[in-house]
């Protein structure tokens, strides 16, 4: 990824907080700088979350959005009655 791209996302952090706002979410199919990280943590009167792209597609996951099942598991276990005595 660039540096001009990387730049574009801690700017965008950074004007969150100058703009006195005081809650902020910024997604990313990709990562985070960790100056936009250390930034975002510590920002104070705000609260600025950074999902990033593994995150992202755990959220995906968990919510079922844009997903599909691909494979489903069968979970066994033993049928005791079966192996009864005196049947």
């Amino acid at each position: 990824m660039g540096v001009h791209r990387r730049l574009n996302r801690c700017a965008a952090v950074r004007q969150c907080s100058g703009n006195k706002a005081t809650k902020g979410i910024f997604i990313t199919t990709s990562t985070f700088t960790k100056d936009a990280v250390v930034f975002a943590k510590n920002v104070s009167n705000s609260k600025i979350v950074l999902i990033d792209g593994d995150e992202l597609a755990e959220l995906m996951i968990d919510h079922n959005v844009g997903v599909s099942v691909a494979q489903v598991y069968a979970v066994k276990r033993i049928d005791s009655d079966y192996f009864a005595e005196g049947e």
